[in-house]
Formats: C-alpha cells, structure tokens, sequence
C-alpha cells in the first residue's frame, strides 16, 4: 500500500515539476484519480487479487445460501410483512365487493398459496447462485468489493435472474394449478368484473408471484449483503475480515 501510494506521489511530483504543460496536466489528473480510488478503498488496492475473489466468492455463497435458507421454507415470506407477497392490484381494489358477495376465505386462501408458491420455488436458486459465485472473476469481484451497498446483489440480478425465473415459474405453476388458484381467481374477476378492471389488466398469476418471489429473493439477497458490508459480526472468517474489515479490524 505505502510503495503504490509513493509511485503516485512521485509521479504527481514529476508532473509539478514540468510545469503547465497538457502532458504534465494529464498525470497530475491520472495521480489524483488513483490516490482518490485508494482513499476511498485502501483495503482493495492493498489486497491481492486472490484474497478479493475468494473473500467475495465466501461472503456470496455465505450471503445467498442464508437468503434461501430464510424465505425457502414455510413462512419464509408469509411471515414477514417486507416479503410477504401481496395479491394483485386487480384483487385489491374490488376486494370489498368480492367479501360482501361472500368470497372472503377464497381471497385469504389465494393470498396464502401465493406465498406458498414462491417458498417452495425459492429453494432451486442455491445452485444457480452457486455456479454464478464460481464465475466471479477478479474484474467482477473488485467492482463488487469498490461498488455501491448492493453491487453484489446487482450482480446476481444481472447474471442469474433469467435464469431463475425460467426455474422458478414451474414450480409456481405446480402450486397454483394443484390448489385450483387460477379457477378461483378468474371467479374472483368475473365476479368483480368493472371495479377490477379498473386496476388494469387481469394479471397472469403465475408470472405475478414468479416475478414477486424473485424481487422478494434479492431483497433478502441485499440483506444479507449489507450485513457482510456494515457488521463486524457477519464476517464469520478472516478472509471476510480482511476483505471487508477496515484497517484496524481485529
């Protein structure tokens, strides 16, 4: 770190000494530029780049297997308010017409199975996330390491989320076709036909609760993330010490 920081203070020094000419300009700029990045991120540039992709690779196989784990169970978003799964807006607003005409157990029912759905598809992520944690490269891992509070999360959207959504959506299917979901929300729609439609168009249940069991999976994902990033206790290994630790971190 000192020898990297001595380079750029030599080559700002060269710079001042050629006087305002553009060439002596440019390094001035290129020295400042690099002291700032390592001012901002003195443990990246001190690292070797080994310790970067296997600190990044433990703390994103650390962080997505415990996403799983949380919402790829009973209650996994039932239980939360912040994951919970909510029904669609088409539900929504003719949901006081819908229980006056006496479809209140079926609209708690739907609202339920659509949770269910996506803790049972939630499970099919850890190897998807596995292989993409295998492909992190040392470019991948340094723009993580230097990036915004969920770069990482933005990573695994960028690079698994297609992905997942083609595996989770059978899943999804599973559910809603063996719980009859689907008949008792077209019923629903029938049944509240103007006051539904205006909410928009009638959703397709299986993309809606694909769609929000993946954003609620990354929420998690960008929990656990932050966790790594923010909390001393969360790095459960040196390399995640080192890596994400400051300077002084026992």
């Amino acid at each position: 770190m000192k020898r990297q920081t001595s380079m750029f203070l030599a080559a700002a020094t060269l710079a001042l000494g050629l006087g305002g000419t553009a060439w002596a300009a440019g390094w001035k700029e290129m020295a400042k530029q690099a002291a700032d990045a390592m001012s901002k991120n003195p443990q990246a540039a001190a690292l070797a780049d080994s310790e970067i992709v296997q600190g990044l690779r433990e703390a994103l196989a650390k962080g997505t297997k415990n996403a799983v784990l949380q919402l790829g169970k009973a209650d996994g978003f039932w239980a939360d308010t912040r994951f919970r799964i909510p029904l669609p807006k088409t539900i929504v607003q003719a949901d006081t017409l819908l229980r006056a005409g006496g479809y209140g157990p079926n609209i708690d029912e739907l609202h339920l199975a659509f949770n269910r759905a996506a803790e049972k598809s939630v499970p099919v992520a850890a190897d998807v996330f596995s292989q993409a944690v295998q492909k992190l490269t040392i470019t991948d891992a340094r723009n993580i390491l230097s990036g915004p509070p969920d770069a990482a999360t933005q990573y695994f959207r960028k690079t698994t989320g297609e992905t997942l959504r083609i595996q989770f959506k059978p899943l999804v299917t599973q559910v809603t076709a063996k719980a009859g979901l689907i008949q008792q929300y077209d019923k629903m729609m029938a049944k509240a036909g103007p006051f539904a439609q205006l909410a928009g168009a009638k959703a397709d249940v299986n993309e809606y609760v694909t769609g929000k069991a993946l954003d609620g999976l990354f929420l998690r994902v960008a929990d656990e993330e932050k966790a790594i990033r923010t909390n001393p206790a969360a790095r459960t290994s040196e390399v995640l010490k080192k890596v994400f630790g400051s300077g002084n971190a026992k």
